[in-house]
């Protein structure tokens, strides 16, 4: 089994996704909304300061600009709008070239982000990906709530859900050959533990660890 494991936030697309689908998101459904932005930009200065963390952060900036509650078809099509023009404008070229090559090649594609899995699945579907692994919400019925489900899929959660993953889908890591993409540090476990790792558009902390463990640095900006 041959896995090509592909963060998505600043690696795939050009910027973070959750802010932009947050705004985009309260504006077409509920403007009256964007009056509470203030409110989240003080929740991202709590983050900041380690008052809080990612994953509070997340359920706090969701409450506030999509709501308590978000019924299951209103979410998808909040995602398929969003995925949409991100598709359309906000993905590298050179990752869609590897995305091809790596398809070509054989394997199988899958996508492991902290971003909700909810909104990125739609964005890895129209790129051909095979496989979403992403930060769950509550669900509740027919309804999204604005709490995480699990872990929040960041650092060494997300390289704990991608065996979670493999397990169940009955994929034995011996007998796996993994790539593994990323521009952020926080991916170094899943880096460490891919047969290949690769820094993609890498900013500063993982531009020195890929130096030290001899890991290719792609930039995909160019």
């Amino acid at each position: 089994m041959k896995l090509a494991i592909y963060d998505m936030d600043k690696t795939i697309t050009h910027a973070p996704t959750w802010t932009a689908f947050l705004i985009e998101t309260a504006r077409a459904e509920a403007p009256w909304r964007l009056a509470l932005l203030p409110l989240a930009g003080l929740a991202t200065a709590a983050y900041a300061v380690k008052a809080i963390d990612r994953a509070r952060l997340k359920q706090v900036t969701q409450r506030l600009l999509l709501g308590h509650r978000m019924r299951e078809g209103d979410a998808q099509r909040a995602a398929d709008r969003f995925a949409d023009r991100v598709v359309a404008s906000g993905v590298f070229a050179g990752a869609r070239a590897q995305i091809a090559a790596d398809r070509a090649a054989g394997y199988r594609l899958v996508m492991a982000t902290a971003s909700y899995r909810f909104y990125a699945g739609a964005i890895a579907a129209r790129l051909g990906f095979d496989d979403v692994i992403g930060t769950e919400v509550e669900r509740a019925g027919d309804t999204l709530r604005a709490r995480i489900s699990g872990e929040n899929c960041y650092g060494p959660a997300k390289l704990r859900m991608i065996e979670a993953w493999m397990a169940a889908n009955g994929i034995a890591r011996a007998e796996a050959d993994v790539r593994f993409y990323s521009d952020h540090v926080s991916d170094a476990p899943a880096l460490e533990w891919a047969d290949e790792a690769f820094a993609v558009n890498a900013h500063g902390p993982l531009r020195i660890l890929a130096r030290e463990r001899g890991w290719p640095m792609i930039d995909w900006e160019r």
